[in-house]
């Protein structure tokens, strides 16, 4: 299956999917901030995402309960990607000194990168 890029709000009710592992359209407005979106509105969102094949659902009678089939990690490659294709020429030193110019990534955070590198060359 390929995956799809989401839109800013698919992304943040996939976020909530993924931390209840399933559940209905009102514990997703239950943990979505405030001010709440409409019942509708996160319900169609939902029904994107299950067109777009990130989500699934079980039918008890009238009610939807809605899991995810696109896991956490599998979209992460997926967007981790996109970033270093689309914007860093699949660079990870540009990445990182992206990162480390914009103060994004601290001298201790490098130092702990650098030592996971040297662990990963030993192996």
């Amino acid at each position: 299956m390929e995956i799809k890029e989401l839109t800013r709000a698919e992304e943040q009710i996939m976020q909530i999917l993924w931390q209840l592992q399933k559940g209905y359209v009102k514990e997703v407005i239950d943990i979505l901030p405030e001010p709440k979106p409409a019942y509708n509105t996160v319900s169609t969102i939902i029904r994107i995402l299950e067109t777009k094949g990130f989500v699934r659902h079980t039918a008890y009678g009238k009610s939807h309960e809605y899991y995810p089939v696109v896991s956490k990690d599998q979209y992460q490659n997926f967007a981790t990607d996109k970033l270093m294709n689309g914007y860093f020429d699949n660079s990870v030193k540009r990445m990182f000194s992206y990162f480390v110019k914009k103060e994004k990534i601290d001298l201790k955070e490098a130092d702990e990168i650098m030592k996971l590198i040297e662990k990963l060359k030993e192996k």
